[in-house]
């Protein structure tokens, strides 16, 4: 039985086989079979739920055993394979049109909503966030090869909005017969440099954008043979006009059914990405900080265990500089190693001390969030990265004027601590640009 009325064309042996294994790969790929996407499916809140909640949803693959990365695609293409020999056995004719077809709307939609999906997180700067005033204050080899990739996109906003709208445009181009081939080679372009990026950056999606230039090149494939005779051979070509024609009411209805659902999720993903984007940007701590204190601040004077430590570039207990941010994180310049971390900042978290975007990938400063009492002028800061999660300072602040500020408390090993700041008033070039004239 086949669900398409369709002109059978004649498909050889090989043919058959090379369609099997990609059906049933692609199955596994894409179809969401695996009991974790369930879980957290049904997880969400329908009340109270982030943008991130649906996003995470959009990046779907299948997980093997605990396996990570390519080793998945692996299992998967071992199953195909094993199936694609089963299926062989059987002793049925199938409508081979009708199957391409419908692996074709399901890779279609697959690659629509990951890509729309990152085209609102770049539509919305959520993904790459301007730089923070503490990151203008760290020296470019502190940063590893993603977080300056990070960076050059983040400073330009508009670019990276144009770039989401690449993103979503391309998606929508797949909703529609006629222009997957358009909407697929663009997303060819696109990805392939992003998974190039992804490489030489070691920005961390190597794998998952992998996954879906191969999921494009797929569906451009249908077209490819076509554009080469007509654009690089000069012949005359005949578009193909294979139109499908559902067979039952209940095929066409379930057709309307889940594209209206699609669409639908598309839009609510949409809406709550901008809403995030509007009220609490998620790689950014939602606290905002204290209020009269955002700025790059040199240690004057610095004072540990009450001995008076003279301004070092080299011991490792002497503050050097500090900056209060926007939101409440502090960081603080001292000449001590650090063990970075390594992750990329993503994921969304409730809590600010776990939204370690700004200080992941980063060396050179420590980074604290903080809490504040502002009726006993105190502050709580608590290391950010997770290699010294026990660290932190228990501070009496005092604002003497709008540029002098005074600390003094004690670490979590009880060392007391005091150090006087004072706020350098600097111009920065990302922020004055080259459209007027600058004097430093």
């Amino acid at each position: 039985m086949s669900f398409f009325n369709t002109n059978n064309s004649q498909w050889s042996g090989k043919e058959k086989i090379v369609l099997r294994f990609f059906i049933l790969y692609f199955i596994i790929q894409v179809v969401p079979l695996d009991w974790k996407f369930y879980r957290d499916l049904f997880s969400i809140n329908p009340i109270e739920f982030s943008f991130y909640d649906l996003f995470k949803l959009t990046k779907y693959a299948p997980q093997f055993f605990s396996l990570t990365g390519y080793a998945n695609w692996g299992v998967a293409t071992v199953l195909a394979a094993i199936g694609t020999l089963i299926w062989g056995n059987i002793k049925r004719e199938f409508d081979y049109n009708s199957l391409y077809y419908g692996l074709r709307v399901i890779l279609r939609y697959r690659l629509a909503i990951g890509i729309i999906a990152y085209g609102f997180i770049k539509l919305f700067p959520l993904q790459m966030p301007y730089p923070s005033l503490s990151n203008l204050h760290t020296n470019y080899g502190d940063f590893f090869a993603w977080k300056i990739y990070f960076h050059t996109v983040g400073i330009a906003q508009p670019y990276e909005v144009f770039l989401g709208f690449v993103e979503i445009l391309a998606g929508l181009l797949l909703f529609f017969r006629r222009t997957v081939t358009f909407g697929s080679g663009l997303i060819l372009g696109f990805i392939g440099n992003v998974f190039v990026a992804n490489i030489a950056y070691d920005a961390g999606e190597q794998v998952y954008s992998l996954y879906l230039v191969i999921i494009a090149a797929f569906l451009f494939a249908y077209d490819a043979p076509r554009l080469y005779s007509l654009l690089a051979l000069e012949r005359q070509t005949i578009a193909n006009k294979f139109t499908p024609l559902f067979a039952t009411k209940g095929i066409r209805n379930l057709r309307v059914v889940l594209k209206t659902a699609f669409v639908a999720f598309v839009i609510l993903l949409g809406g709550t990405t901008y809403a995030n984007y509007s009220k609490e940007p998620y790689k950014i701590p939602k606290s905002k900080g204290l209020a009269g204190t955002y700025g790059y601040y040199n240690v004057r004077e610095f004072r540990f265990n009450n001995q008076l430590i003279p301004y070092s570039t080299t011991d490792p207990n002497r503050w050097q500089n500090v900056v209060f941010e926007k939101w409440a994180t502090v960081s603080i310049k001292i000449a001590r190693p650090i063990k970075l971390d390594p992750s990329t900042g993503d994921g969304y978290f409730d809590n600010d001390i776990d939204r370690n975007y700004e200080s992941a990938g980063v060396g050179g400063r420590q980074y604290f969030a903080y809490t504040s009492d502002t009726v006993n002028k105190k502050i709580v800061l608590r290391n950010k990265n997770k290699n010294y999660a026990g660290e932190g300072f228990t501070l009496e602040y005092k604002q003497l004027n709008d540029s002098t500020i005074v600390l003094t408390g004690v670490n979590e090993k009880r060392d007391s601590v005091s150090a006087i700041l004072d706020k350098i008033n600097r111009k920065y070039m990302l922020f004055e640009g080259r459209r007027k004239p600058v004097k430093l």
